[in-house]
């Protein structure tokens, strides 16, 4: 026979896999996020991984340059099809093709993995986990949400061992009113401009909006995006711009602020430089980020959507929703020493076998402790005793029972931490 050849395969930049004591706390983190989401009574769906084409690019021009067309391999290339990017959009489609069957408010959480053709670097994946919670009504959705969405986000990130919060607060109505005010025919390069002033400073955003502002706007938009104080209706007032539509941000923001302010005051804040990039954007928006890490990008965000369902119905659907980033909050957490491990395995209880006799009653006893709700591993082997307490040891196991033989005639449990070892009563005993 001739030399088999063995590939080697890399790692694929941009798609992270976790080892399995990190992926049980992967786990764990989900299911927190999960159990907030239900606690304010919304409830799951799950849509395809791929979408439309026409409908993963209706929200805006630059959702096109993110995404994963599917094709078979040795298929024609098709354009029709694409992996979502982002669970929103998906969502408006979702309510759109359904709103006859669903009950509004139509509150809903999303936990699926989305798919960006982006550059990989810190905080920034291919693939990646989305918790987004969501909730739509027909015709007009009260501002009662517009706290509801971020309380939520508040409860779900800090149920998490993250340390304190940093969750910013503006509203695009002021952006958009202001710029109408300013007579600014096209407002969305502004606002995209605008949304970079963290990334490049206000000389880099000045050097793009006065390609189409005069310089006098550019100074008014800049003065604008650095108001963050509590004060900030009566600043913004004072740059001397009046607008119906800056003057509803003004008042939808101070309401949505006084509540979350109340309800933590160290965690929410003012910041009118967020202006969230994507063009559905309308109304109140908020941003995330960890204080303990103040230059690592947004891990959470969101926002009121009032026309995002257009592209698929003429029935109005307005929302507000945020989505957390989970595969890049995890991410850094794990490279900054901040988890910690869990078991390599799930297993509470490994039967030991040392008896070639006692294999069926062994099998009959992991089944008595599964229907009570135990996780159970039977050892796979007959060894020797010090190398099956040694396999519960790497993997974490924390009891090994020792089943009733000749010898002993009763079934004795080992407490793998204390080292404690005592005899038990198989339909009664608790962990």
């Amino acid at each position: 026979m001739g030399e088999v050849s063995i590939y080697k395969p890399k790692p694929i930049s941009g798609y992270p896999e976790w080892l399995p004591e990190f992926r049980a706390v992967e786990l764990a983190w989900l299911d927190s996020i999960r159990s907030v989401f239900e606690s304010y009574g919304y409830c799951s769906i799950e849509t395809p991984a791929v979408e439309e084409i026409q409908v993963l690019t209706s929200k805006g021009e630059s959702a096109d340059k993110e995404i994963y067309c599917i094709s078979r391999l040795n298929g024609e290339p098709s354009t029709e099809l694409g992996l979502h990017y982002d669970l929103t959009v998906p969502f408006a489609r979702y309510v759109a093709q359904y709103y006859g069957q669903l009950d509004f408010p139509f509150k809903r959480y999303q936990i699926q993995k989305v798919w960006r053709g982006e550059r990989p670097q810190e905080g920034r994946f291919r693939e990646f986990y989305q918790c987004d919670v969501d909730v739509v009504n027909l015709d007009s959705l009260p501002l009662f949400f517009d706290v509801e969405i971020p309380k939520i986000m508040h409860a779900a990130l800090s149920a998490l061992p993250l340390g304190p919060l940093d969750i910013k607060l503006s509203n695009r109505k002021i952006l958009e009113g202001f710029l109408q005010g300013l007579e600014v025919k096209n407002p969305i390069p502004v606002i995209r401009a605008i949304d970079k002033l963290e990334k490049i400073g206000q000389e880099g955003v000045a050097k793009i909006l006065n390609q189409t502002l005069h310089l006098e706007q550019t100074k008014l938009c800049l003065e604008l995006a650095e108001i963050n104080q509590d004060d900030f209706s009566k600043r913004v007032t004072d740059l001397g711009i009046s607008n119906e539509t800056l003057t509803l941000g003004l008042e939808e923001l101070s309401q949505v602020f006084s509540e979350l302010s109340a309800l933590d005051q160290k965690s929410f804040s003012i910041d009118l430089s967020i202006a969230r990039g994507f063009d559905y954007y309308s109304g109140t928006i908020f941003e995330a980020k960890l204080k303990n890490f103040p230059q690592f990008s947004t891990i959470a965000a969101g926002g009121r959507y009032d026309h995002l369902a257009n592209s698929f119905t003429k029935t109005n659907l307005p929302g507000i929703g945020m989505s957390i980033g989970l595969t890049r909050i995890f991410s850094k957490m794990l490279a900054e020493g901040k988890i910690e491990a869990k078991a390599k395995a799930p297993t509470q209880v490994l039967i030991a076998w040392l008896d070639q006799n006692q294999k069926h009653e062994i099998e009959q006893t992991a089944s008595k402790l599964r229907e009570r709700g135990f996780k159970v591993e039977v050892y796979f082997a007959l060894d020797k005793l010090k190398k099956q307490i040694r396999y519960a040891d790497k993997k974490g196991i924390p009891y090994i029972l020792f089943p009733a033989n000749s010898e002993n005639p009763k079934d004795e449990i080992k407490n793998m931490q204390s080292g404690e070892q005592f005899s038990i009563n198989l339909d009664n005993w608790q962990i």
